[in-house]
């Protein structure tokens, strides 16, 4: 499975394949507008790679239970069998704006990340797809974050569509007939790999490499120095780092555009959203682990990122 195939590094003895293959993508709504505007980056997504389009949602048992008031059994039942037949209805009409994209559609119940982490094995998916709301503070807490919890908790990776999206960035679906369609063109001019040197970043920079190679687009690369007090008269750690951000680089990427290397001082997140907007970037690689695990960049520094960008994140397993 070649898939944005972050999890095996080929030998330096072979040939690097610069080569990208995602073959299957997995699209999870919610239904809500917010759901919805990560749809076109997951049809444009299939279309440029030729993927199988896997479209699923899943009927939350709690959001489901609050809805009854207290009814009795009879009545739950029945509320559930609505739901999952008002679910089936709108799944369908996602269907009709995926026209020539090869699909299949789920409606599951339970707990979210756990039904789509079934998906993602029965069907090999190399990309999930999924629009965050971006909050933050206790509006998080209270609702919690169902992108946060696919980011953490499944083993492939995520492309998750924020709030504050606009600009190029944006993609729009388009008309025809009556109809919303996909766009037919996804591109990728300008991509932000943030990294903190990590064991993970070995696994993480080829993927934001090959995005680079496959779409032609320029790459920058940088690492932010959080706590650094002398780093105007004790440059070793800056040396140290532009050394490390193009070691990521083979020598032998095909490239369009020279990378660019950055090395930044301050707040991570908003070193990297300013990066990024100064940029105009299509796209920000970002690594990060399973909960149970350290982060590439903590979880904090993520879910910032994602909240406030300007253009999708791609979080990769690491």
């Amino acid at each position: 499975m070649a898939v944005l195939d972050h999890k095996q590094s080929p030998p330096e003895t072979e040939k690097r394949s610069a080569a990208i293959s995602v073959k299957n993508v997995l699209f999870a709504t919610d239904f809500s507008p917010t759901s919805e505007s990560a749809l076109p980056y997951a049809t444009a997504i299939s279309r440029h790679f030729g993927s199988t389009l896997h479209v699923a949602h899943v009927l939350s048992d709690s959001s489901v239970l609050l809805m009854t008031g207290g009814v009795d059994y009879v009545s739950v039942g029945t509320l559930y069998e609505d739901a999952h037949s008002d679910a089936q209805e709108r799944i369908q009409r996602i269907t009709t704006r995926l026209e020539g994209i090869p699909h299949r559609t789920y409606v599951r119940h339970g707990q979210v990340w756990t039904n789509l982490s079934s998906i993602v094995k029965e069907n090999a998916i190399d990309l999930i797809v999924v629009g965050s709301h971006g909050r933050t503070g206790l509006e998080k807490l209270l609702l919690g974050s169902v992108a946060e919890d696919i980011m953490r908790h499944l083993p492939c990776p995520v492309l998750t569509v924020g709030p504050k999206v606009a600009g190029r960035a944006k993609l729009q679906e388009f008309q025809t007939k009556g109809r919303e369609l996909a766009p037919v063109e996804l591109e990728l001019r300008q991509i932000v790999f943030a990294t903190n040197f990590t064991t993970g970043a070995m696994i993480v920079a080829p993927v934001a490499v090959g995005l680079a190679e496959q779409f032609r687009a320029q790459l920058t690369l940088m690492h932010v120095i959080e706590q650094y007090a002398n780093w105007d008269t004790r440059p070793g750690p800056i040396e140290d780092g532009v050394q490390k951000l193009q070691a990521l680089v083979p020598k032998d990427a095909s490239l369009a555009y020279p990378p660019e290397i950055m090395m930044e001082f301050g707040t991570a997140s908003e070193c990297i959203l300013d990066t990024a907007a100064e940029r105009d970037a299509d796209l920000i690689v970002l690594g990060a682990r399973p909960a149970e695990g350290a982060t590439h960049l903590p979880w904090s520094t993520v879910h910032r990122v994602v909240a406030h960008a300007a253009c999708p994140v791609l979080t990769v397993p690491a």
